[in-house]
């Protein structure tokens, strides 16, 4: 497997250095940049071209939140780890909707964060099991809103069928491979398709479905069957 490069991203030195020591232990992990905030984040990304950035949330300057958002629009492949101390809904939701690929706290283990690396390193999502549960919150309140109680209508119960099947079936395998944590440039390889194709497909299916970011999609690969929360 080839070395992970990652980036660290954290307006405190003691804790950038404390990874960096932890991380360049790691086999197949290799630390090549550091940043204090995400104006700094910004330049040297475009200088080292890391696969993995972890990003702190609340920095001066410029935050985690508007410095994933940038990253992504300039570098799509480049994925981003959120490690911050903010075990928050608020926080956990605007960050997956700005393109992070993952969320830990800073309470995690450290080997729950090696496998997070390399989890997203291999084109999934990562989600600390203790906060995914609000993804599934979200889904069951969508759910109670939706259907009044005690509906017995048909119709709804064959709601998803119907969903999908405005979608073409090249759309129908794009959508499915976003729902098991692929990016772009790895459905691609699946479907010998180019990323910026794949990338056309998902603003289709996003249009079709009325759905506006990373993490609607990801609460309707869970409501579709796509995504297990195990």
């Amino acid at each position: 497997m080839d070395t992970i490069k990652l980036m660290l991203v954290d307006d405190h030195d003691v804790v950038r250095t404390g990874l960096r020591s932890f991380l360049e232990t790691q086999p197949g992990l290799e630390v090549i940049a550091e940043a204090k905030n995400g104006l700094q984040a910004l330049e040297k990304a475009r200088e080292v071209q890391p696969d993995i950035v972890l990003m702190d949330i609340t920095m001066p300057d410029m935050d985690g939140m508007e410095a994933t958002l940038q990253l992504k629009n300039l570098y799509p492949n480049c994925q981003i780890l959120v490690l911050t101390v903010h075990a928050d809904k608020q926080y956990f939701m605007k960050m997956l909707s700005v393109g992070a690929s993952g969320y830990l706290t800073k309470q995690a283990a450290a080997d729950e964060l090696v496998a997070a690396i390399k989890a997203i390193a291999a084109g999934h999502v990562y989600l600390q099991p203790a906060l995914a549960r609000w993804l599934l919150e979200d889904y069951q309140q969508l759910v109670k809103t939706a259907l009044p109680p005690d509906s017995e209508d048909p119709n709804e119960k064959d709601k998803n069928a119907i969903t999908l099947d405005i979608l073409s079936e090249r759309e129908r395998q794009v959508l499915e491979l976003v729902g098991e944590g692929l990016n772009n440039h790895d459905i691609g390889k699946k479907l010998e398709l180019s990323p910026k194709t794949i990338a056309r497909h998902r603003e289709r299916i996003m249009k079709k479905l009325n759905i506006h970011s990373r993490t609607e999609l990801v609460k309707f690969g869970i409501r579709t069957g796509l995504i297990s929360l195990e």
